[in-house]
């Protein structure tokens, strides 16, 4: 899917301070480490005055960085003619959920789309929003009061692409051995988004029992890190 990735990936977002990232590589240096530590990489982190950074900044660089690493993956791991118009002709996640496109621009309303363009139009339209320094400011802290909304519906957005790729393109990715990467980038997305509510429940439905899954072993390697600790 050349031509596809080629759209889909998009040109990778900068942080433009240097507390910014910092705090990028914070979430980063503990979500590449054990599942026990990927619980650290998504709480608010303390600033060098021994205070919780501000929530909105946090929020803005953690979205950079779910974007980022989505436009990465979806350019090395989806392989040529894996998601076109004929393997995929909607945008779905399994058979019981079908999602439609409006960006209320060019589609203003909900629209049939296959996934390919869906996925293609969702990653622009986050671009969009990225660019926008009424929405992300770059050198100050003065982000809009309905800043924690269009952070929600990037995120409910994001979380169905995953959804797709789990569903119908997973032994594909596989077979690639993607899907390592793939599996780390969704944990850490998705207990970001569960930390902060950031995602309708009834929209992780698609991947329910997967999250289950994510949650029954961070719940283990608690207790495990909890016991090591205790018996030492």
């Amino acid at each position: 899917m050349h031509s596809n990735n080629k759209r889909t990936l998009k040109k990778i977002k900068k942080h433009h301070t240097a507390n910014r990232e910092a705090l990028s590589k914070i979430a980063n240096a503990y979500a590449t480490l054990g599942t026990g530590d990927v619980e650290k990489a998504v709480q608010l982190p303390l600033g060098k005055d021994g205070k919780e950074v501000d929530s909105n900044e946090w929020l803005s660089v953690n979205t950079i960085d779910f974007f980022n690493e989505m436009s990465l993956m979806l350019g090395s791991i989806l392989e040529d003619d894996m998601c076109t118009q004929q393997t995929c002709p909607q945008m779905r996640a399994g058979p019981k959920f079908k999602y439609m496109w409006a960006d209320g621009v060019k589609y203003k309303t909900p629209t049939l789309l296959c996934a390919a363009d869906y996925i293609d139009n969702l990653m622009t339209w986050i671009e969009s929003q990225l660019d926008d320094e009424d929405i992300f400011p770059i050198s100050s802290n003065n982000y809009p009061k309905n800043f924690e909304k269009i952070v929600k519906t990037i995120f409910r957005r994001l979380f169905r692409v995953y959804a797709h790729l789990y569903h119908h393109h997973f032994e594909q990715i596989e077979k690639f051995s993607g899907d390592v990467h793939l599996n780390t980038s969704f944990k850490h997305f998705v207990l970001f988004a569960l930390h902060f509510n950031l995602i309708p429940k009834e929209e992780y439905g698609p991947l329910d029992d997967l999250i289950k899954h994510l949650l029954e072993k961070k719940k283990s390697a608690s207790i495990q890190e909890a016991e090591t600790k205790s018996s030492t």
